[in-house]
C-alpha cells in the first residue's frame, strides 16, 4: 500500500536515500577519496533524485492493474458494502496490513437468487446459476463468499463453487479476505469462521513456537524487571510531589481460560478512582488521571509492573489485552465470539493495543476485538516481533493512551 503512495514514496524512499548518502560521505575511511566538491553534490543529488524517480515511476505504473486482483462477491448487499469500504480504505492506510497481498477490484455482486434485487452495495450481475459465465466474462480471479451459513447455500450453489474451483478459480470467505486487507477479522462476520472455534493442530510447529513464546516472555520479563528496577525511585519521586498515594495498582482481570488474576501496574490515577463510579471505561482526557499516571500511559511505562504477571504465567509478552470480570460480561453478551480471546495469554502488548486506543464505547470494543480475533487466529513469532516493534516506536513517540 505504502509503495503505491506518492506522498509515502517521497516520505520514505527519498529520506533513506537522502540518510544513506550523507552517512556514505561521513564515513570517508571507507570510501575512496573526494576529489572534487561537486562528486560529492552529484552523489546526493543523483542517489535521491533517482531513488524518487523510480519509486513513483512504480507506484504509478507497475504497481497499479497488472498486480490488482479482480473480485467478485456471492452474497447480501450490506456484507458486500462493507467490503467494497475495506478495499478503498486498505490502500490509504499509513499503517497496511503486511498480509494484504496486491490488493482488489471489486468488480460487482452476485445474488443467491433471482429476486436478489440490487439494494444497494456493489451491481448485482445476476444469480449464482451464472457465476462461472460471469467470473469469465469479468475476468475475476478470486470468488469472495459474503456469507457461509449452511441455510445461505442449497447443493446446486455448491455445485456452482466447485464448478469454479475446478476451473482454478480462487473461492474465499469474506472474513478471510476482510483480515487481509485490514488486518482484523470482521466480528459480526467472524462466526462463520469455523477455524476461530477450533484448537491449532498439535504439530511439532506450535510446540516449537509454543516454548520460543514462553521463552522470550520469560528473557523479556526478567528485562522489564531491570528496567522497573531504574525507574521505579524517580516514578516514586514525582507522585509524592504530584499525586501521594500508592505507588502500585491492583485489579482483578480475566486470564487465559477465562480464569481470574490480579494485574500489577503502576498508579495513574487519582486513588479510589472507581469508588463512585465503579468499573467504567477510561475516557480521553479523563480528570482522574493524574498529570504523572498521563506520562506514565504515553510511555506505556504504567503497565511495566506487569512483567511479575508474565513470570507467574498468568500473562504473555504479545496477547489481547486482559479486561476486569464485570465488562468481560458486558461485552461477551454484546459480541459475538468474544470469549475467544480468553483461548491466548493476555498481553502487556498486542496486535489490538498497538492499531486501536483503549475502547471507549461497545463500538471500540467492536473494533478491537476484530484485532484480538486475527491475533488469535494467526498467532506465530513473526506476528510477535512485529507487536513489540510497533510497541517500541509508540513508547520513543510517546503514542500511548
Amino acid at each position: 500500500a505504502r509503495a503505491a503512495s506518492v506522498s509515502a514514496i517521497v516520505a520514505s524512499a527519498g529520506s533513506a536515500a537522502l540518510v544513506t548518502s550523507l552517512i556514505y560521505l561521513a564515513i570517508p575511511w571507507l570510501t575512496p577519496p573526494i576529489l572534487h566538491r561537486s562528486y560529492a553534490m552529484g552523489l546526493v543529488g543523483l542517489s535521491t533524485g533517482a531513488i524518487l524517480v523510480w519509486r513513483v515511476f512504480y507506484s504509478q505504473t507497475l504497481v497499479q492493474g497488472p498486480f490488482r486482483q479482480r473480485a467478485l462477491v456471492v452474497g447480501g448487499a450490506e456484507a458486500a458494502t462493507e467490503l467494497v469500504k475495506a478495499v478503498q480504505q486498505a490502500g490509504q492506510s499509513a499503517d497496511a496490513n503486511p498480509f494484504r497481498g496486491t490488493g482488489y477490484e471489486i468488480v460487482g455482486r452476485v445474488g443467491w437468487t433471482e429476486a436478489d434485487a440490487p439494494d444497494g452495495g456493489p451491481h448485482v450481475l445476476g444469480d449464482v446459476r451464472r457465476l462461472v459465465r460471469l467470473a469469465r466474462q469479468w475476468g475475476v480471479d478470486e470468488i469472495i463468499l459474503a456469507s457461509l451459513d449452511e441455510h445461505d447455500m442449497v447443493l446446486e450453489d455448491r455445485e456452482v463453487l466447485l464448478d469454479c474451483r475446478e476451473l482454478g478459480m480462487r473461492v474465499s470467505s469474506l472474513a478471510s479476505v476482510y483480515e487481509r486487507l485490514t488486518g482484523r477479522l470482521p466480528a459480526e462476520h467472524g462466526r462463520y469462521d469455523t477455524q476461530l472455534l477450533l484448537s491449532p493442530d498439535d504439530s511439532p510447529a506450535f510446540r516449537l513456537y509454543s516454548a520460543s513464546k514462553r521463552a522470550i516472555d520469560i528473557i523479556g520479563a526478567l528485562l522489564g524487571l531491570l528496567v522497573l528496577g531504574l525507574a521505579l525511585p524517580f516514578v516514586a519521586l514525582a507522585n509524592v510531589i504530584g499525586s501521594p498515594g500508592p505507588l502500585f495498582y491492583r485489579q482483578e482481570r480475566l486470564g487465559k481460560g477465562g480464569r481470574p488474576f490480579t494485574v500489577i501496574k503502576l498508579r495513574s490515577m487519582i486513588p479510589d478512582a472507581e469508588r463512585a463510579t465503579g468499573a467504567v471505561w477510561c475516557g480521553v482526557g479523563d480528570p482522574r488521571i493524574t498529570a504523572v499516571g498521563r506520562w506514565l500511559r504515553k510511555s506505556r511505562l504504567d503497565e511495566l509492573p506487569q512483567v511479575i504477571n508474565v513470570l507467574r504465567g498468568e500473562m504473555s509478552i504479545v496477547g489481547p489485552r486482559p479486561e476486569r470480570p464485570s465488562l468481560a460480561g458486558l461485552l461477551a453478551r454484546d459480541l459475538p465470539l468474544y470469549r475467544v480471546r480468553h483461548a491466548v495469554r493476555p498481553g502487556l502488548t498486542g496486535w489490538a493495543q498497538v492499531h486501536q486506543r483503549y475502547a471507549l464505547s461497545i463500538e471500540d470494543a467492536r473494533v478491537k476485538l476484530g484485532y484480538d480475533l486475527f491475533y488469535v487466529k494467526r498467532a506465530s513469532l513473526y506476528l510477535d516481533l512485529l507487536c513489540m516493534l510497533h510497541t517500541v516506536r509508540i513508547v520513543i513517540g510517546l503514542r500511548g493512551h
